[in-house]
């Protein structure tokens, strides 16, 4: 497991059905921990790498793949995500950066538990999860409705998974592995129904005490 004991940077996780704010909310944090005096890297998944192109392309219905190899291929682009030797996760806070990420394990829990057994994801996953543990895995809870209004308003095509049932279970799935994992993870549910403004106020007030938490 990563040691980040004798350095005062973070590593935030968002979470969140499709829909849900999530990139909006990363930049709000980022711009708020830079004038705190953070060094900010954000990122997301899947990556732009080979592996998270891949999975792109399947959610863009360009290819076609299984479900299971759809969560074979996010365990794979997540593991490059964190070791890549020039800008992978673990790199980054090496370097002293606070990295903040847009979905981690959690949204495989969610979305491919939907699929196939929860404990074969977590899992599938656990090396990930063995390597670095968010400080934060922020869940941004919203109502499928309007995540499905958001993304209607906002995209030309809707992918593989956003559809309303699909989402529905999703968020179902979420709030059962926060449930499980309530005592392994450090988890905060923010309520995304409310404005951008209102949701990242809530954010800042949870990572700004982690923060002094982590220095003191």
């Amino acid at each position: 497991m990563a040691d980040k004991t004798t350095k005062n940077n973070l590593f935030i996780a968002f979470e969140g059905i499709d829909g849900s704010g999530k990139s909006t909310q990363v930049k709000l944090l980022a711009e708020n921990l830079k004038n705190a005096g953070h060094q900010v890297y954000a990122t997301f998944e899947p990556t732009n790498s080979p592996i998270g192109s891949m999975i792109r392309s399947i959610f863009s219905h360009q290819m076609e793949a299984d479900h299971r190899t759809i969560a074979g291929l996010f365990v794979a682009d997540r593991l490059d995500h964190l070791l890549n030797k020039t800008h992978g996760i673990l790199k980054k806070l090496e370097e002293g950066y606070t990295v903040i990420t847009d979905r981690y394990y959690f949204s495989s829990y969610a979305y491919h538990a939907v699929h196939m057994s929860m404990d074969w994801v977590i899992q599938a996953n656990a090396l990930s999860a063995e390597l670095l543990r968010p400080d934060l895995n922020i869940y941004i809870d919203m109502v499928p409705e309007i995540s499905m209004e958001r993304l209607s308003k906002g995209r030309s095509a809707i992918e593989l998974y956003e559809t309303l049932d699909n989402l529905r279970l999703v968020r179902s799935k979420y709030l059962e592995a926060i449930e499980r994992l309530r005592s392994e993870e450090h988890i905060f549910i923010t309520d995304g129904n409310r404005s951008p403004e209102q949701v990242a106020t809530d954010i800042w007030q949870e990572v700004a005490q982690l923060a002094v938490g982590k220095m003191s």
